[in-house]
């Protein structure tokens, strides 16, 4: 009976941000933008810090990656949501479904320690600047990449196991714009219990371990820079982590209002909004304020467009 519940569902219907008719014009072209804006921000972020030599340290790599994630972050769910705005059917299948689920709990885990790792290169390079050139090797380095990959995509793979034991025997219709965890949950006719501690487990841990690291990371960055008697040494350093935190709390504050509540009709409501801040408007930002508020970057971005005119 169980196997019968589950496959007579084959495809869920993504109900999207909303269903009036004359806003999908509209919310399709800003979400396209949006979108072209994220792919071009934080694939010149990747080839700028490839192609300048200053940028090959520690940070720089970090970064590099912080911008893979984000783009396949954003990529995951940009296409098929385009393809809805347009769309009279709004179906993805059971398996895309699922397959988009994995990679966006496998991505925003990585994410989390991500930034976990960014917080604690720069405990490293101000607090402990003699041992930095040692410590932090390219071994080390790609080690401290390499882990949030593993375990973020380990915690996806679980959290999709435990999502396919459900079954999905009534209706089809995900109040959502992509495949998320309460509105799926909502849909479930089996015993969700198990699949929803699992959520709050894994995304309340997660979320309070990692920012745990960062703000323990900060605390003594923030002792180590106030013990510096140069203002022009304090200065710098509170530059090089500015662009950090921003990034962290536009991240790590929209996370917080989508995954600490139990999932109900209101809640999902509620979290399509907080969605397209962390999905759309995070990975489109942190470029722009890593960029921005970074003096290698402008220079490197500088000599990028002096070098094209140069040639022209």
């Amino acid at each position: 009976m169980l196997k019968k519940n589950y496959t007579a569902v084959t495809e869920f219907i993504l109900l999207g941000l909303t269903d009036r008719a004359e806003l999908q014009p509209v919310l399709f072209v800003v979400f396209l933008v949006i979108y072209l804006i994220t792919v071009i921000g934080n694939v010149s972020m990747i080839l700028l810090i490839r192609s300048d030599s200053r940028l090959h340290t520690p940070m720089y790599f970090f970064l590099s990656h912080l911008s893979f994630v984000d783009l396949c972050y954003a990529t995951n769910v940009s296409p098929q949501m385009l393809v809805n705005f347009l769309s009279k059917r709004k179906t993805i299948s059971v398996i895309g479904c699922f397959i988009q689920f994995h990679f966006f709990i496998a991505l925003v885990i990585t994410d989390y320690y991500m930034l976990t790792v960014m917080a604690f290169d720069r405990y490293m390079a101000i607090c402990k600047p003699l041992l930095y050139g040692s410590k932090m090797s390219r071994c080390v380095c790609i080690s401290l990449v390499a882990l949030p990959y593993i375990y973020g995509f380990a915690n996806g793979l679980l959290q999709t196991i435990l999502m396919l034991r459900l079954s999905f025997c009534g209706p089809n219709e995900i109040n959502h714009f992509y495949c998320a965890d309460p509105p799926l949950l909502v849909l479930a006719c089996s015993d969700t219990y198990v699949k929803e501690t699992a959520m709050f487990v894994v995304a309340g841990s997660n979320l309070t371990c990692s920012l745990t690291m960062i703000l323990i990371s900060y605390i003594f960055i923030f002792t180590a820079i106030l013990r510096m008697r140069s203002a022009d040494g304090r200065r710098k350093a509170f530059s090089t982590c500015g662009s950090h935190l921003t990034a962290v709390t536009v991240f790590y504050g929209t996370l917080f209002c989508m995954y600490l509540r139990p999932p109900s009709e209101t809640s999902v409501e509620q979290g399509k909004i907080v969605a397209v801040f962390y999905i759309f408007v995070s990975p489109m930002l942190n470029p722009l304020i890593y960029s921005l508020r970074n003096k290698d970057v402008k220079e490197a971005i500088r000599k990028v467009i002096q070098k094209k005119l140069f040639y022209k």
